[in-house]
């Protein structure tokens, strides 16, 4: 079992790196937008806010790419991997177009949802341009899962670290108007986005069709990339699910984020403050549950279940140890943290409050994310789904609220409640996958004793 950790942890990094470096662009693009006035601020998280759950729910349609390819990988099947990338390619595509077409036929929803005129004015046209940049993006999200299917996973991540460099020198000239272009203000970085994204998509895409790496998963291509009714059933069993749990994770964050919002605007501040230095985080945990799903499914080609074993209860630890050191810096530093964020003290000592609870969250957090990744690696993915949901929206949302607005706990309420959740989750998670993989071990373990004699 010691084996395999590092193995997991050397395919998880640049999963990680890149998720960061996609992460360090909403930041660079919200720093160099809120240089020109809040109100374009406002109007930028008005989109952000709007798109992202339709925008995750897209992600986790791409994650039933990784997974297939993995699978037909580890059965050493080459052009099975070739006609999972082009099926998985074109269901991606369409799905991308039902999300940009749904957002842009949709934007009149920003004139119902209470903002300030002026704001929605501004969000309109920059909520159209992020809606086209969805296409690209889920396109290159495709490509990426893909190629850490594969498990190569150093190429997207160094195009996400280019993309950073390419998007600010893009932001500076159409937001800000400089070498002769228009000055676009908001919609400028709207138009860096669709180009970097566009641009990191065509690089990806060029890379698989021209190196030597998988050159063999092309040459296939005249037989294996065709329409195949069954392969969008598997991809769709796998990728239906896990845009639901993404879906109702991020829509449970989002929706707490408004209720905390009720409590009024040093709450908010806090929970905010607090969600970042978490989300933070949790890329770490992202990239290892991706990893050790990647390798699992690999593993469930041959029926290994001796290796699915190992390498889950390996990946589980190893999220353990990670969840345990975050809750720990957490708690040592939940005073200097909120300082990085705003000089308001009442923000700062109810953010270092609140990270109290956020520490606690880190353990629950980083393993019911492994857990679900491991599960859907031996292909496990509607139980999940429907305890996943039991965890947010029965358990930590109402539980939250109750504690928050009926008990005088007030944001930690909802903390805790979130809290709650994710343990009822993470607990579950673990339980099934041991209890699965053990089963599986045990029956191939007699089966081969039995054919021996």
């Amino acid at each position: 079992m010691k084996s395999e950790a590092p193995q997991t942890i050397k395919l998880a990094l640049p999963i990680i790196i890149g998720e960061l470096a996609q992460m360090a662009l909403h930041l660079i693009d919200t720093a160099m937008v809120g240089a020109i006035n809040y109100k374009q601020l406002a109007a930028a998280a008005l989109v952000l806010n709007t798109i992202n759950i339709p925008f995750v729910i897209g992600i986790g349609m791409t994650i039933s790419v990784s997974q297939m390819v993995s699978l037909a990988h580890g059965r050493h099947d080459g052009q099975q991997v070739s006609h999972y990338l082009y099926n998985g390619f074109i269901l991606c595509l369409l799905t991308s177009l039902i999300i940009s077409g749904l957002l842009i036929f949709g934007e009149d929803v920003l004139h119902h949802l209470g903002q300030d005129p002026e704001v929605v004015e501004l969000a309109i046209p920059f909520m159209r341009i992020m809606a086209y940049s969805i296409v690209p993006m889920l396109l290159f999200m495709t490509l990426k899962q893909f190629s850490d299917g594969l498990e190569y996973t150093k190429t997207a991540m160094i195009l996400s670290l280019a993309s950073m460099p390419l998007n600010v020198f893009l932001n500076w000239l159409m937001i800000f108007g400089n070498w002769g272009v228009p000055r676009m203000e908001l919609q400028g970085a709207g138009w860096a986005t669709f180009i970097t994204r566009t641009v990191i998509f065509l690089a990806l895409g060029l890379v698989i069709l021209r190196h030597k790496t998988f050159r063999r998963y092309v040459v296939v291509g005249a037989s294996q990339w065709r329409f195949s009714f069954s392969s969008w059933k598997e991809l769709l069993h796998i990728g239906i699910p896990s845009s639901l749990q993404i879906g109702m994770e991020a829509g449970a964050f989002a929706v707490s984020g408004i209720i905390i919002g009720t409590l009024g605007a040093v709450a908010q501040a806090s929970h905010q403050i607090a969600l970042s230095c978490a989300s933070f985080t949790f890329m770490a945990s992202m990239g290892l549950a991706q990893a050790g799903s990647i390798r699992i499914s690999n593993a469930y080609g041959n029926k290994n279940w001796p290796k699915i074993n190992n390498i889950g209860r390996s990946t589980l630890l190893t999220a353990l140890i990670y969840g345990t050191l975050c809750a720990i810096t957490f708690a040592a530093l939940r005073s200097q943290l909120p300082k990085a964020f705003n000089k308001n003290e009442e923000v700062i000592a109810l953010a270092s409050y609140l990270l109290l609870f956020a520490a606690i969250f880190q353990i629950s957090d980083s393993t019911q994310a492994i857990g679900a990744g491991l599960l859907r690696g031996i292909k496990d993915v509607k139980a999940p789904t429907f305890f996943i949901g039991i965890a947010y929206w029965v358990l930590g949302i109402p539980i939250g609220y109750t504690l928050a607005f009926h008990m005088g706990y007030g944001a930690a309420g909802m903390w805790l409640g979130l809290i709650i959740g994710l343990t009822f989750a993470s607990i579950f998670l673990i339980t099934r996958f041991i209890r699965k993989s053990k089963k599986e071990m045990n029956r191939s373990m007699t089966l081969s004793s039995v054919n021996k004699k």
